[in-house]
């Protein structure tokens, strides 16, 4: 019989919905869609969906569910507002658990075998990595843009900077190595080092649920591994932002431009006159979605054709599945470094009375000395495929309640 959650723990799963991007499934009429929360929960939910979710109407009930770490938690809420595939509900009042029938996980039957591709093109390239994976994904600000006119992007871009900032630097690690402080952090990190002001600090929260900004702490921790003695951290940071105060700069960003998990290069951007406003988050939005039509645009004009790979199928081994999804492992090694959370996958699912085909996206990775474990959720999964992938992983038919219950009727 389900459980209701108490509230101590409900607090506590809806903040790693967020901080952890969990996966939020919605079933209706066969049809299943994938939501992630875009805000920390505080009286409302700020959702986005895969893509906008048919029939969807304010004041009505949206059930919900998700797996955390193998637990499948049950929630309805009430939609306030929504246009497009973003969606915003009120912070549900009751979350359950210990359901009855569920997507829980099984060992692997010993008859089934998996086998993996890679979703689209991938590529070995010379730029420095991160560990998180950049889809080719373009805001509406930016969607008027031709990618496949390099120069006139650059132009275009040029012309938006000069609205907001004094100057600016687009550098390609491909023409120049990563040397500088600023430049070092933006290549570990993949994010954007953003200080509004050079009288304050650098942000001490980072608001975006793909975590983009180097924090404060974040900095402090670099320093402390580039070598700096912790003794002098704070003084070092300190000095950090008043050298660039002492130098005339006002308001600075760096935004790194991402291409899958490498970072090309970075945008640089600054304010070193008076009268100017600093910069804020709108300015980081669209300087974001700027270096991502850069990206593509690098792509599409060929500049990372020569690293592409040849995309073979490769095995991993199960640990467990259900019927939303699998836990599989591969040894470390430089291919498996390349597989990371967002990245989406072709799934053959082969068993002696049918092979079922899925795509499957990465949700969580974490590894050992030996191999990396990774967490995947099956996305767009016929209906016939995943009553026969119920049936075949627990053993019994797929009823009309399980139909309910996996609609979140029940």
């Amino acid at each position: 019989m389900a459980t209701t959650i108490k509230r101590i723990e409900k607090d506590f799963l809806l903040k790693a919905l967020h901080d952890e991007q969990i996966p939020v499934m919605h079933l209706k009429s066969h049809t299943q869609y994938i939501l992630t929360l875009e805000k920390p929960a505080k009286g409302q939910m700020f959702l986005k969906a895969n893509r906008p979710i048919d029939g969807l109407k304010a004041r009505k009930k949206l059930d919900l569910l998700f797996d955390y770490r193998g637990q499948v938690i049950l929630f309805s809420t009430e939609v306030i507002s929504f246009k497009d595939e973003h969606i915003v509900t009120e912070e549900p009042e009751l979350l359950y658990k210990n359901l009855s029938r569920s997507y829980s996980r099984v060992n692997t039957p010993p008859d089934l075998t998996v086998q993996f591709n890679f979703l689209g093109d991938r590529y070995s390239l010379l730029y420095p990595k991160t560990s998180e994976f950049e889809k080719d994904e373009l805001g509406e600000l930016v969607k008027a843009l031709d990618p496949k006119d390099l120069s006139n992007l650059i132009e275009q871009m040029e012309a938006w900077i000069k609205i907001y900032a004094s100057g600016y630097k687009l550098i390609i690690f491909k023409e120049v190595a990563p040397t500088s402080t600023e430049e070092l952090l933006v290549a570990e990190t993949g994010k954007s080092i953003f200080l509004p002001s050079t009288s304050g600090t650098l942000p001490k929260d980072d608001s975006y649920p793909k975590k983009r900004l180097v924090t404060e702490d974040m900095f402090k921790r670099y320093l402390e591994s580039s070598g700096v003695e912790p003794k002098n951290i704070e003084e070092t940071y300190t000095k950090f932002i008043k050298q660039k105060h002492e130098s005339g700069i006002i308001s600075e960003l760096f935004a790194p431009v991402l291409f899958q998990e490498y970072v090309i290069g970075y945008i640089h951007m600054w304010i070193n006159k008076e009268g100017m406003l600093p910069f804020d988050y709108g300015v980081i939005d669209t300087l974001y979605q700027f270096s991502k039509i850069l990206a593509i645009s690098l792509k599409i004009n060929g500049y990372f054709e020569a690293g592409k790979m040849k995309n073979d199928p490769f095995d991993g081994k199960i640990i467990d599945i259900s019927a939303s999804g699998l836990l599989f492992t591969y040894p470390n090694s430089a291919f498996s470094s390349s597989l990371l959370p967002d990245n989406e996958l072709s799934v053959q699912l082969k068993t002696p009375r049918r092979t079922v085909h899925a795509k499957a996206k990465i949700v969580r990775r974490y590894k050992d000395n030996v191999q990396g474990y990774y967490g995947c959720r099956f996305m767009d999964m016929e209906p016939e495929d995943m009553r026969f992938l119920f049936e075949y992983i627990y053993g019994k038919p797929f009823s009309d309640t399980d139909a309910a219950f996996i609609s979140g009727q029940v």
